[in-house]
């Protein structure tokens, strides 16, 4: 395997955890991604520091491998397809990982049980935007993602239970090749907040 370019790192502070890939974890995860043969994170260690949006950095830096596209012969290159595949790979395992280490709230008082009920058909991208500053090969690559901010609202008379999660991820490999985005995404149907 190639040695992949390593992202010049943030330094962390004093109070900082780096969380190392739960293997099981991931497996379960990318359950979903297995039949199509599409399971491109392969490493994610955590850090978390503070609540996001408080000054606090909740982030995952990860590994991909793409060993062939799951939809469309090789281009070559990586796509905004593979993009958003990544990106999901790594939110919902970054979400995954805050709730079962009840790492930042609401997701702290959500059960296990809680996501993998919400993780296919109640976690919804609204917003998304992507640039593609330099090519990217797309086969063996890093990416991050990190929780810029989490909003979360109970049931009232006016509108339903909501989460909005707003994120900030980037791609880049040992060639040069960089991409990045900003993507937001709504958790419809959460568990109810607790008091």
């Amino acid at each position: 395997m190639t040695e992949l370019l390593q992202r010049p790192e943030r330094a962390d502070s004093p109070t900082a955890r780096r969380i190392p890939t739960d293997e099981p974890l991931l497996h379960r995860v990318l359950t979903p991604y297995r039949t199509k043969k599409c399971e491109y994170l392969q490493t994610a260690e955590v850090i978390s520091d503070g609540r996001p949006g408080d000054g606090g950095r909740l982030e995952a830096e990860c590994t991909f491998e793409i060993p062939e596209s799951c939809y469309i012969d090789d281009t070559g290159h990586f796509n905004s397809v593979e993009f958003n595949i990544c990106y999901n790979q790594m939110a919902y395992y970054l979400i995954a990982k805050s709730v079962q280490d009840g790492l930042a709230e609401p997701f702290s008082q959500w059960s296990m049980g809680d996501f993998w009920y919400r993780q296919l058909g109640d976690i919804l991208i609204t917003d998304f935007s992507s640039s593609f500053r330099v090519p990217m090969r797309g086969r063996l690559f890093q990416g991050s993602i990190e929780i810029l901010d989490i909003v979360a609202w109970d049931a009232n008379d006016i509108r339903d239970a909501l989460v909005v999660v707003k994120t900030f991820c980037r791609y880049y490999d040992e060639h040069g090749g960089d991409s990045k985005g900003y993507v937001t995404a709504a958790i419809t149907n959460p568990p109810p907040l607790k008091d």
